[in-house]
């Protein structure tokens, strides 16, 4: 996919991406890089990504995270934030015992609560922020034997909410609500769906796709162009939105 938008839209900003090693934190990052962003990529693996400074980095331990953040803050300020990072394994909510609770917690809303109060000061400072939050179509329609990331993705939309009220003026906040995007996480979960549920991986994705009215999985890169509009400088007066890039599964129009 084409980038939408010309390689200037973005000069001059500095972007933390979580998650970035793959499926739509790779593409949000490919895609302010082409625009123009200084990117910092965060992500365990820390690949090789052109135009971005990749840092490996485990979400799920707060020391690792205060000790990065800072040596980025360092460096100078952060314009941009997204917060994004792999969900939980599917499956009914009732087969979780409450220690898979943990690692999913820490690494989205623990991880993006810390990062967002370390470089809030800094986008104040700037007089411009955006703060974007990959979350779920589920916040809105939990979807069936995915009950943990329907739980988590809850909370991150609640946190966002109460944040959208306490951020300075500069600072946009909104979340963006992916439905069934064409990336490893999916087929991830289509295996754990099928390990706990016995129903094979075609009948899970057909599924899937008769909620779909465009009836096709979405592609990253159109994800990460939403993404990127809200980060844009000209997008300060979206704030407090949660925008589906579903394919119209949510009949919310």
């Amino acid at each position: 996919m084409d980038i939408p938008y010309s390689s200037e839209v973005m000069n001059g900003m500095r972007a933390i991406v979580c998650g970035a090693s793959k499926g739509i934190g790779r593409a949000t990052a490919e895609m302010f890089a082409a625009c123009g962003a200084e990117v910092i990529g965060l992500s365990r693996s820390a690949p090789e990504i052109p135009g971005v400074d990749s840092v490996k980095i485990d979400l799920e331990n707060e020391d690792e995270i205060l000790l990065t953040i800072s040596k980025i803050l360092d460096a100078g300020p952060v314009h941009i934030l997204v917060n994004n990072a792999g969900g939980p394994p599917g499956g009914p909510l009732l087969s979780n015992d409450l220690q898979a609770f943990d690692a999913p917690f820490k690494r989205h809303l623990f991880a993006a609560h810390s990062i967002t109060r370390m470089v809030v000061p800094s986008m104040e400072e700037a007089g411009i922020g955006r703060i974007v939050n990959i979350i779920s179509t589920s916040v809105r329609e939990p979807i069936p034997n995915i009950g943990l990331s329907n739980t988590l993705r809850g909370a991150m939309a609640s946190w966002a909410k109460s944040l959208n009220l306490e951020l300075p003026t500069c600072i946009t906040i909104n979340n963006i609500l992916p439905g069934f995007t064409d990336t490893g996480r999916l087929d991830s979960l289509a295996n754990s769906i099928e390990e706990k549920t016995g129903r094979s991986k075609a009948e899970i994705h057909d599924g899937w796709m008769s909620q779909v009215p465009i009836q096709r999985l979405i592609d990253p890169m159109e994800t990460a162009s939403a993404i990127t509009f809200l980060c844009l400088p000209q997008s300060g007066g979206i704030r407090g939105v949660s925008l589906a890039v579903d394919g119209g599964r949510m009949r919310s129009i």
